[in-house]
């Protein structure tokens, strides 16, 4: 039987392979042409009745994958309204964040949400977006920079123990930061995270490890730092005494690994849901339950934790460099998505720039360059599934900053604050946040506030216009 009966029946590639192995076995079993013709049609009816065995199971399986994606892309319509979601720090968050987050809210996987009062402007679900789906991955609900997270180390050293000069040294020495920077081959350090057996499971996660391999223990641009400061802790807590301590406060991702994740399989949940309105188009999800949404996750989940092995190596870096071993450290990821109850159902929880804060989750909340950063633990608000903002939240976004915004008036800002800053454009200038004091102030039910960072020493990327 050759391929044009096959393709007349209507067939796709991969399942006029499958048909042809059938039909040949057919074929030796002494059928005929149409009486093989016949049972295909058969097959495509009702693939689910030849799943359990027989020389048509693969092509039922195959016939039924994609049958289950076609009633999904059918289910692609938005709702005519968003679902009702809660807003914190209302007054302090952007029109266009609010039409971003009543776009998500339309989805028909989505079932819960909440905005977070840092809020801004992001690609498909804002920055801030909380947002619970089911049965549903979104990639861009968790973000291009995936497993983007926090780390804090409170060292056994007093504040003012490191001298201005010396702490440039180190973060410049022990520090790597920009897009595709890694260290030497001789300086470069291992980690747990490369030696999973995961990078072997997907030809994806296969091709990019040398990459993942090769930045690991690095920084990327725009908001990620490295930062030596002063900790503040008032009470008793996180196993420390009260006092002042100096500490290590870092900001970074899953580096050009992750970034190449969320491309691919955004590309692939946009091909899966044609029909999405251009609206929704950047919030294509996957389902989980099918082959795509699984191995997303999979990647997903992997790049969430080579994001915190790269925390994990700059901050042992640091700690060597210093000859100490950290008192207590904090650490928590703000773009990922978690299987969570809400209610009594599992569903999936984006926090796209949103850190995770269930009762008693210790947390890391920066503010900018020069602005305190907050320990935090979280009060598990389900209102806000168990969330709280991810930092300051921008005021202005990177053209603006660079348009509007004065370098001597940044660098003065800094000086008043007793910052010395490494890097860092304009683009990423105090002035272009919300003050965290303010945000801070609006999530007083959703965390509650352990200890403050205040950066002295900072390193950052080169920006478009250095500060």
């Amino acid at each position: 039987m050759n391929g044009k009966h096959l393709v007349k029946l209507g067939l796709e590639k991969k399942a006029i392979a499958l048909a042809q192995t059938a039909a040949a076995a057919r074929e030796k079993a002494g059928l005929e042409r149409d009486e093989i013709l016949s049972e295909l049609r058969a097959v495509q009816a009702n693939p689910d009745a030849y799943l359990a065995g027989g020389v048509y199971a693969e092509l039922a399986a195959e016939l039924a994958a994609q049958q289950a994606k076609r009633d999904a892309q059918k289910g692609a319509e938005l709702r005519p309204a968003p679902l009702p979601y809660p807003v914190w720090g209302e007054d302090l968050i952007e029109a266009g964040a609010r039409t971003q987050m009543d776009v998500a809210m339309r989805l028909p996987v989505s079932r819960a949400g909440a905005l977070m009062p840092d809020a801004h402007v992001g690609y498909g679900l804002p920055i801030g977006g909380v947002l619970a789906t089911e049965n549903a991955v979104i990639p861009y609900g968790v973000g291009v920079d995936i497993g983007c997270s926090m780390m804090l180390s409170v060292l056994p050293l007093p504040p003012q123990g490191l001298h201005a000069e010396d702490g440039k040294a180190l973060l410049l020495k022990h520090t790597r930061f920009g897009a595709g920077v890694a260290f030497d081959k001789r300086e470069r350090a291992d980690h747990e995270v490369l030696h999973e057996d995961t990078w072997r499971e997907q030809a994806l996660l296969r091709h990019l490890y040398d990459k993942a391999a090769t930045q690991i223990g690095t920084s990327g641009s725009g908001n990620h730092f490295v930062e030596f400061g002063t900790f503040s802790l008032p009470q008793p807590d996180l196993g420390l005494e009260a006092g002042e301590y100096l500490a290590v406060l870092s900001h970074s991702g899953s580096r050009g690994f992750g970034a190449q994740v969320a491309g691919h399989f955004t590309a692939l949940a946009e091909r899966l849901h044609p029909g999405l309105a251009p609206e929704a188009k950047k919030l294509a999800w996957l389902p989980l339950d099918q082959e795509e949404g699984q191995a997303y996750w999979q990647a997903m989940n992997l790049a969430g934790r080579y994001a915190l092995a790269n925390h994990d190596l700059i901050h042992a870096r640091l700690a060597r460099a210093l000859n100490v071993q950290p008192l207590a450290q904090v650490r928590n990821s703000h773009n990922l998505a978690w299987k969570q109850m809400v209610g009594e159902q599992e569903l999936i929880v984006h926090r796209k720039g949103a850190t995770p804060a269930e009762a008693g989750q210790l947390g890391l909340i920066p503010g900018s360059m020069a602005d305190p950063g907050y320990v935090v633990r979280g009060r598990g608000n389900a209102q806000a599934l168990g969330s709280a903002s991810h930092g300051a939240g921008r005021v202005l976004g990177r053209k603006a900053a660079e348009r509007t915004l004065v370098k001597k008036d940044v660098q003065a800002y800094l000086h008043e604050r007793g910052v010395t800053l490494l890097g860092g454009g304009i683009d990423e200038a105090p002035q272009a946040y919300k003050r965290i004091e303010e945000v801070i102030g609006r999530q007083r039910d959703l965390v509650d506030v352990l200890g403050t960072f205040q950066p002295r020493i900072v390193r950052m990327d080169t920006g478009s216009e250095d500060v």
